[in-house]
């Protein structure tokens, strides 16, 4: 065999290192082993603190790196047109804030480790910003005088750029979801699918009934839901002071009414119903009924396994107060709180057709609110008219209730209640009015009072006008009375 001529070797790592597609750099660092060698001697034992304590040491450090070759790649990279250039502008290459980076390079070679490996960033000599992951190595044979260091730089720019604006973007997307208006939830449903599916592997068909008759299956899922994030606006409205404390405390939140909606929600799920939106209650840590409209979204690409669900809630409690105060008022009197004509209305119709029988009916009316007015104004009778108000409310009892159905008449309806029962409501009037008119001073509340007493098959109109026209002879005998009294005085 014949030997390998040492001048095709060298032609071979001629060509091996100038085509070479990463950038090499052969140095020499002997100066700054000497260097070493000298603040050793001086007693310095901890580099990175006497680095610091004077800058110009570090640059002191970075005068003696020697650059002593590279190859065509390291040209191209940093735009130089030869290695003269290259030198000449190092300062160029080694700038600004890079000094941390140098920092650690010289104290691992401080540390008697014979390379290093790091990332840090350097400029082409146009001034481009380059970020370089540099590996040094102190070649065989050179450990003693550190004369021979081979670098190499990988232009790992794009790598970086990507990274920045992977973590922008994971910057911008906590932002939106932390800072969102709207309470966010992401949460965990992989254990739900499974006992769905262990479910359906038995063989059941209509999940509906089967929930129906399981309701500790229901109860078992709530337990699996598994809170892995909330953004703050959630933890605003569950008044909950952090991430742990609420996801800890969860039961005091899916409580009570909320095993009704969310076996609906199972229910949507066993159909492959993967977004559902609907109206449910919550509570806050504190115990505060919550009203809330949910969305509810198992994430994109996690179909197969729900790992990962988006639920946001609007809170809708005053929305909810307000409807609530819209149908109070759409079937409630202001003035005396009592239920007004279109709730009698449909009382009556609804008694009209079921019942229950008999129904009693008791026409009250209010004496003498015309004569308040004109001598006292309308804020006297609107006093006598709540007054009025009291006493009826406290009269009846539910089922029963009364209604204001004109300016100063009522009509209290009794299902259920025969002649007794409306005789007895019309003594307890009569008991509180005598309570009443010993409370309040000035002019006394007094009511005319009929009644009548519908049977099944009879027609609860005719019952209305019976006790209207009983009323009526019982307020013209009251004014009688009232004319007698005043012809005797």
């Amino acid at each position: 065999m014949k030997p390998i001529s040492h001048h095709f070797v060298s032609l071979d790592f001629e060509q091996i290192w100038d085509l070479a597609p990463v950038s090499l750099w052969l140095e020499d660092y002997s100066g700054l082993k000497r260097l070493f060698d000298h603040w050793r001697e001086q007693g310095v034992i901890d580099l990175a603190g006497f680095l610091a304590e004077d800058a110009s040491r570090q640059d002191q450090c970075i005068e003696q790196f020697k650059v002593l070759r590279v190859n065509r790649f390291t040209l191209d990279l940093f735009e130089a047109s030869n290695l003269e250039e290259l030198q000449s502008r190092i300062n160029d290459v080694l700038r600004d804030d890079i000094r941390n980076c140098v920092t650690y390079e010289l104290c691992e070679l401080w540390a008697g480790r014979m390379g290093f490996e790091t990332q840090t960033f350097n400029y082409t000599l146009s001034g481009r910003r380059l970020d370089v992951r540099i590996r040094a190595r102190i070649l065989q044979g050179h450990e003693a005088h550190w004369d021979r260091v081979l670098l190499t730089l990988e232009d790992v720019t794009q790598e970086e750029e990507s990274r920045k604006l992977l973590e922008e973007q994971q910057r911008y997307a906590q932002s939106l979801f932390e800072l969102s208006p709207v309470s966010l939830w992401v949460e965990d449903f992989s254990t739900i699918k499974i006992l769905l599916d262990e479910v359906r592997a038995c063989g059941i068909d209509d999940f509906a009934t089967f929930v129906q008759v399981h309701p500790e299956f229901v109860g078992r899922c709530m337990q699996e839901i598994r809170v892995i994030d909330v953004n703050r606006h959630t933890l605003q409205i569950f008044d909950a002071t952090s991430k742990p404390k609420l996801i800890e405390q969860l039961d005091l939140v899916f409580r009570d009414e909320m095993q009704d909606t969310f076996k609906l929600q199972l229910i949507d799920l066993w159909h492959g119903k993967l977004f559902q939106q609907r109206e449910v209650v919550n509570h806050t840590l504190t115990g505060h009924l919550l009203h809330i409209h949910m969305q509810f979204h198992i994430m994109p690409g996690h179909e197969a396994d729900w790992s990962r669900v988006l639920v946001s809630l609007v809170d809708i409690s005053a929305r909810k107060k307000a409807e609530a105060y819209l149908e109070y008022l759409g079937k409630h009197d202001v003035l005396t709180k009592l239920r007004n004509r279109a709730y009698f209305t449909e009382e009556v119709n609804r008694l009209s057709r079921k019942g229950p029988w008999p129904v009693s009916v008791l026409a009250v009316d209010l004496n003498g609110l015309k004569q308040i007015n004109d001598e006292a104004g309308h804020a006297a009778g609107d006093a006598m008219l709540r007054r009025a108000g009291e006493v009826l409310s406290k009269a009846v009892d539910a089922p029963a209730c009364v209604c204001r159905i004109g300016g100063d008449e009522f009509v209290a309806l009794l299902p259920g209640g025969d002649t007794r029962d409306a005789q007895a409501v019309q003594d307890r009037i009569a008991e509180l009015l005598e309570l009443n008119n010993q409370f309040y001073p000035g002019h006394a509340l007094s009511l005319a009072v009929g009644a009548a007493t519908c049977q099944a098959g009879e027609a609860l109109d005719q019952a209305i006008q019976s006790a209207d026209q009983a009323m009526y002879r019982a307020k013209t005998a009251h004014y009688q009375q009232q004319a007698m009294e005043r012809r005797r005085s």
